[in-house]
């Protein structure tokens, strides 16, 4: 028998990842206070979260949360269609679903697990899901797992988009975008792709995840943003765990589709429902983003405040207005140099190297929260300033030794 090592295989691939700079860390948080994280014994200014309304250690947030597990427990029992459905999972439901301006609203474990549940409930193997390039990794893998025929179009372009759907005119389509993405922190051309939709017969779904809460009128996201309701979008995903600081997911829209969802989607049917105390928290966040309005128009002063000062002093930013601000390295080992450098400052930012990103677009992926001030800002830019002038210096250097050295 000739099977393969899998010990080798995992030690190649380890190997594969320390040559280029690709190895993954997990870092324990020992503390969180505002935008404050104790890691390692030392104290970093958070700029790599979610967390942009600050919201997650509200004290409203906090104590609904303490409050309802000291009520009704730590977890959630059972699936939703079994005995994990309660009163409060009901209350969320409906509130998010008032907020976002959809009939109706279905409550999921994570965001991964909402874009599996859509795509698998949905597609089946005759059918198409036609994607932006640089959407979520779930959205491709619930594809993938789905058994329907995935394709996919250059970032951003509706024409892309359109040229794919009419390449497979049989069977039934999907049309997913990210609504702000992750990685770039730019926004869908929704109301192009709504048209698309439309022309196509393609259902289209919006994975708003980094969008509620911070864009678009009252924070309802990018679909509202784009003034579309649920006959352009009859499908899109919110979720709970960044701006609204808490845990889990909601997808909402169509009634009849979401009761299908409700029925159908594995990842729903098979899984313990969220506990309700994570609900309870998940639906006093939801009353504050709705609420206080100063926060989102803090986040924008920052955001906007973060680009006039870095673009000042030549950093590469992307074409973002959210909190996600990317600044790009190119160089996977630049990156993970520049965030070294920036934590032994104080400032916790993360690289982010390829596959998340594509080659050569290696990036400090800069968040910005309500939590913030302005001198966290001023001061972060500057010392990435700093610290892009000095590993320049360092590779001037070197460049120099070896010119010399084959001289």
């Amino acid at each position: 028998m000739s099977r393969p090592s899998w010990r080798e295989r995992v030690d190649a691939a380890r190997a594969q990842r320390a040559a280029t700079s690709r190895v993954r860390v997990r870092r324990t948080v020992t503390h969180r206070d505002g935008a404050r994280c104790l890691v390692d014994g030392r104290s970093l200014l958070n700029f790599c979260g979610n967390d942009y309304l600050g919201l997650s250690q509200h004290f409203a947030v906090v104590g609904a949360l303490q409050d309802a597990a000291s009520r009704e427990g730590a977890g959630g029992v059972g699936s939703h269609l079994v005995c994990g459905h309660h009163q409060i999972h009901d209350a969320l439901e409906r509130e998010l679903a008032d907020w976002l301006g959809a009939p109706r609203a279905l409550l999921f474990g994570s965001g991964y697990l909402a874009n599996l549940a859509v795509v698998q409930s949905m597609l089946g193997d005759e059918d198409v899901c036609v994607q932006d390039r640089l959407n979520h990794a779930s959205l491709i893998d619930a594809a993938r797992l789905s058994g329907c025929r995935l394709r996919r179009y250059p970032h951003a372009d509706a024409e892309g988009a359109i040229r794919q759907l009419r390449s497979m005119p049989e069977g039934a389509a999907m049309l997913a975008t990210d609504g702000v993405f992750s990685m770039d922190g730019d926004i869908a051309p929704l109301r192009e792709l709504a048209l698309v939709a439309r022309v196509q017969k393609a259902l289209l779904y919006v994975d708003d995840a980094h969008g509620v809460g911070v864009v678009g009128p009252d924070g309802r996201g990018s679909v509202a943003a784009a003034k579309l309701g649920v006959a352009d979008v009859p499908l899109q995903l919110a979720t709970l765990g960044k701006a609204l600081g808490g845990y889990g997911a909601a997808v909402l829209g169509d009634a009849d589709l979401i009761g299908h969802l409700a029925e159908t989607a594995r990842p729903y049917v098979y899984t313990t429902a969220l506990p309700p105390a994570q609900a309870a928290a998940t639906l006093a966040a939801v009353k504050l983003a709705r609420t206080e309005h100063w926060r989102r128009t803090k986040l924008d002063e920052l955001t906007g405040r973060f680009r006039d000062r870095a673009r000042a002093l030549g950093l590469e930013l992307m074409d973002s207005q959210t909190p996600i601000q990317p600044v790009l390295c190119g160089d996977d080992a630049r990156a993970l140099e520049m965030a070294a450098a920036l934590e032994q400052a104080g400032y916790w930012v993360a690289a982010i190297r390829p596959p998340t990103v594509p080659e050569g677009r290696a990036r400090l992926r800069v968040t910005l929260s309500a939590l913030h001030g302005v001198a966290d800002v001023d001061g972060l830019v500057e010392t990435m300033a700093k610290v892009r002038d000095r590993i320049r210096l360092g590779m001037a250097a070197t460049n120099w030794r070896e010119a010399a050295l084959v001289r």
